[in-house]
């Protein structure tokens, strides 16, 4: 007889987050059967309560340390993330067991309902007008290309950032999103413009982990180990694995100017890796690229290409900016904002 038992999952208490649960308990379950029940244990981070508090002041771990704590105390027995929002080194005992496949990892441009469809892109933005950000690698990188526009900071959930974007009095004549999250709670027409690497008039590299989920367990759990392997999708997990290693490598958070775009390509006939890494200085004005194409295998292999890529960019001049950037931060905490005012 099968043995019947309930998997408790924790996740953060927003509408994206619950949806993303969904999606990962809908694909458990087909593979679990019947004799698995799923329990959500959703509550609200750091980051969901503080909604003043520029995002890069409140470091690393804001949308899952709270939740890490109650893996750790057996209180849930995986946690389902944004990987974008996982730190690269996690607290001891608790391991990354799977990514699963990539919605959009792009970045995407929403315009004002008001404005009636009169942009299309970015570059068509007259000189002065503000675009919405709560990422500083968003703003670092646009500044580079998009050396008229003014930036400041948006904070809060999918639905609050939109109605910023389309309120009269807001300010703001752009927001720049995640295409994932628009995507998985059905706001595609909202969607005006897909940033990628080879965008006309100035390109964006996505977030580390950006599109993906990640699932967190306990080190050594091998009953929910081996049943969240039926979520995972090996693909988007050695790309991830790659993104990751190159913010470990240089030692950033999600609050710093790292950008990536991983994707894989047909090369010589067989089937590879293509890393793209950008580190950006805050105001734009200094950046280091860099791109790799390799054949992976595995975990490792995925690890390795991201690490020797940010190496060359460290000696490269990325890791002096990042060293001006930790700086900041430690002399000056309020300083490291998006706002150009």
């Amino acid at each position: 007889m099968t043995e019947e038992y309930t998997v408790k999952i924790g996740t953060r208490r927003s509408a994206l987050a619950l949806a993303q649960t969904d999606l990962v308990i809908a694909a458990l379950s087909k593979a679990a059967g019947p004799s698995v029940k799923f329990e959500v244990h959703s509550m609200a981070t750091m980051g969901d309560r503080d909604k003043t508090t520029p995002l890069p002041s409140l470091g690393k771990g804001l949308w899952t340390s709270e939740l890490e704590a109650k893996l750790v105390n057996k209180e849930v027995d995986v946690i389902v993330h944004s990987l974008k929002d996982m730190p690269t080194s996690l607290p001891e005992g608790c391991v990354l067991g799977a990514v699963t496949q990539r919605e959009d990892a792009r970045d995407v441009v929403v315009f004002p309902r008001r404005q009636g469809g009169k942009y299309k892109a970015l570059k068509d933005l007259p000189e002065g007008s503000v675009v919405g950000t709560s990422s500083v690698r968003r703003a670092a990188q646009l500044k580079r290309s998009y050396k008229g526009l003014v930036f400041r900071d948006v904070r809060g959930n999918i639905d609050t950032r939109l109605a910023k974007c389309d309120d009269e009095n807001g300010g703001y004549d752009a927001i720049i999103l995640a295409a994932a999250g628009l995507l998985r709670l059905g706001y595609d027409e909202r969607i005006g413009q897909y940033l990628e690497s080879s965008t006309e008039g100035g390109g964006l590299l996505h977030a580390v982990g950006q599109g993906a989920l990640g699932l967190e367990i306990r080190e050594g759990d091998e009953k929910i180990a081996e049943l969240i392997k039926a979520a995972v999708d090996e693909d988007t997990m050695m790309a991830a694995f790659a993104e990751r290693s190159v913010m470990r490598t240089l030692e950033g958070g999600c609050s710093v100017p790292i950008g990536v775009e991983t994707k894989w390509v047909e090369d010589e006939g067989e089937k590879k890796l293509r890393l793209k890494v950008a580190v950006v200085s805050l105001d734009g004005k200094k950046a280091v690229d860099g791109e790799r194409t390799e054949k992976i295998a595995n975990l490792e292999e995925a690890e390795a290409l991201g690490k020797g890529l940010a190496e060359k960019l460290a000696r490269e001049g990325a890791q002096e900016i990042l060293n001006a950037i930790n700086k900041l931060r430690e002399s000056a905490p309020g300083a490291l904002k998006v706002s150009d005012a």
